[in-house]
C-alpha cells in the first residue's frame, strides 16, 4: 500500500511565502530607491527643454556647483547673484476688480530676471539675456556668478549653461537655490530686472 503523504500545515505555506515576499522586496529595494534619484539625471547635451520643476543633475559641465556654505564663502567677492525663478501666476479666481500685487523673496541683493532659464528663449530675448548679464559684470566673464531659483529646478542650471557655453569662467550654481538659502537666512523682497522684465511664466 502507498503512504498517504503528510499533510503540509497552511500555516507553515503563509509563513514560507511572507518570507519569500519579504527577502525578494529586500532585493529589489535598493534599485527601486535610487530609480529617478538625482545621480541618475544625467546632463543634457543642450538646454533642458522639459518641465522646469523636477530633479536634476549633480554636475553642470563647465561651472561649480555650490551648496550653501560655498554661497556663503563665496560673498566676500561680492558676486552676481541671478535669481531666475518664474514670477507668479495670477490666480484664475481672482475677482476682477481686485489688484494683484505677487512678491518674490530671493537672496539679499540678488538681480531677478524671471524665466531666463527657460528652453527655448526668443532669439531676441535670449540675447538681451547675455546682452544685461555682459552689462552687470561690466563685461568682466571671470567674474563669479552665481545663478539659482528653487530647489529641483531646472532654471538655474539652464541659465548657468547658457553663461558657460558664452565664455564665462566663473559660473557657480546652486541647486537649493532660494530653499536652500532661507533654511539658514533671512530673504528679502526683490523686483524683476528692469530691463528684463517679468519674462515668459513657465
Amino acid at each position: 500500500m502507498r503512504r498517504p503523504r503528510p499533510r503540509t500545515d497552511p500555516r507553515t505555506l503563509i509563513e514560507i511565502a511572507v518570507q519569500a515576499a519579504i527577502l525578494l522586496g529586500t532585493a529589489l529595494f535598493p534599485a527601486v530607491a535610487s530609480a529617478g534619484s538625482a545621480a541618475d539625471v544625467q546632463e543634457p547635451r543642450d538646454l533642458w527643454t522639459g518641465a522646469m520643476h523636477g530633479q536634476t543633475p549633480k554636475t553642470l559641465g563647465g561651472a561649480v556647483v555650490v551648496d550653501l556654505a560655498g554661497v556663503e564663502a563665496l560673498m566676500a567677492e561680492k558676486p552676481l547673484l541671478l535669481d531666475v525663478g518664474p514670477a507668479g501666476r495670477k490666480p484664475e479666481n481672482l475677482p476682477s476688480d481686485r489688484l494683484w500685487l505677487p512678491t518674490h523673496r530671493s537672496i539679499p541683493n540678488a538681480v531677478w530676471m524671471p524665466g531666463a532659464g527657460a528652453a527655448p528663449l526668443d532669439a531676441a530675448r535670449e540675447q538681451l539675456f547675455y546682452d544685461r548679464i555682459s552689462e552687470l559684470v561690466h563685461g568682466n566673464k571671470a567674474k563669479p556668478i552665481v545663478v539659482f531659483c528653487r530647489s529641483d529646478c531646472w532654471g538655474g542650471w539652464n541659465a548657468g549653461k547658457r553663461l558657460v557655453t558664452k565664455g564665462y569662467t566663473s559660473i557657480r550654481w546652486f541647486p537649493a537655490g532660494i530653499d536652500g538659502w532661507q533654511d539658514q537666512h533671512e530673504t528679502a523682497e526683490v523686483k524683476p530686472d528692469s530691463d528684463w522684465g517679468t519674462g515668459p511664466i513657465r
